[in-house]
């Protein structure tokens, strides 16, 4: 016979989990899509993945290229915010973020959301999230062409890595390179790097977009905020022919979809 502990621990379970069905999170993808074909495929696939994981994973999810909806009004909606491709610009709408991230909100950002080099059409003029946010700085470089990587989980602990092998396979990437060593912020928890069975990494043409040896974190944390970096989000072109074809998926690796996934739920809280 069941002891009253356990019914009442029983019942709660139920009753938990009943409200968790009733009650999804939020999450507000945000994305330009405008200029490479790279992202622009990564964005169009994202939408469609993070959409369809919502019905399976019980939670909501709303996109849009709107940014002026970076606003305290419309975060305050939402559970997790995402970036598929770039960064807010306005300074209303940075400011808006930032509060946001203050107060306990989550974020998940994709590879070109980190980028920042001066002179560029994304100059380094966000201190506070370039340098103190994802932690990175400026970009530095990058592989090509875009090609998949074995990763190494670096704290298996974490709930987004925790359901990871130590290594595994990813899909094809152009992986960037940054200004600041990571391992040196105490604010960051790296999360997975390259691993060293890569090396090379990337097929050239330019030898220096070719990495032969280094180390290469692709997904980290910021342990004063509700956050993840996850470099992934370029996919293979074919713009040598002018077809603009696209020649990989970024949803093909079944770890890194866990990874992502799993990565949502942690910033959702569940």
């Amino acid at each position: 016979m069941k002891s009253i502990t356990t019914i009442i621990l029983l019942a709660v379970l139920s009753t938990a989990s009943a409200q968790q069905k009733n009650n999804p999170f939020k999450v507000l993808a945000f994305f330009t899509a405008k200029q490479d074909a790279a992202h622009i495929s990564f964005v169009h696939e994202a939408n469609k993945w993070f959409y369809n994981a919502s019905k399976q994973y019980n939670f909501i999810f709303d996109s849009t290229n709107d940014w002026s909806r970076l606003n305290d009004t419309v975060l305050s909606k939402y559970k997790v915010i995402l970036f598929l491709d770039t960064r807010p610009e306005a300074p209303e709408q940075r400011t808006a973020f930032k509060k946001y991230m203050d107060n306990g909100g989550g974020w998940m950002g994709f590879h070109f959301a980190g980028f920042a080099l001066t002179p560029s059409d994304y100059p380094q003029n966000w201190d506070w999230y370039h340098n103190e946010f994802i932690g990175a700085g400026q970009y530095k470089g990058n592989t090509w062409r875009p090609t998949s990587a074995i990763l190494r989980v670096e704290d298996s602990t974490h709930a987004a890595t925790k359901h990871l092998p130590l290594t595994f396979r990813s899909a094809a990437n152009e992986w960037y390179s940054w200004e600041k060593d990571l391992r040196l912020n105490k604010d960051i928890n790296i999360l997975l790097s390259i691993d060293s069975t890569s090396f090379p990494l990337g097929t050239g043409p330019k030898l220096y977009e070719i990495w032969h040896s280094g180390y290469y974190p692709v997904v980290w944390t910021n342990k004063k905020y509700r956050m993840l970096y996850i470099n992934m989000g370029h996919n293979d072109i074919d713009y040598e022919h002018g077809t603009n074809k696209e020649l990989s998926s970024q949803f093909s690796s079944e770890m890194q979809n866990k990874l992502m996934i799993d990565g949502l739920l942690w910033l959702g809280k569940r």
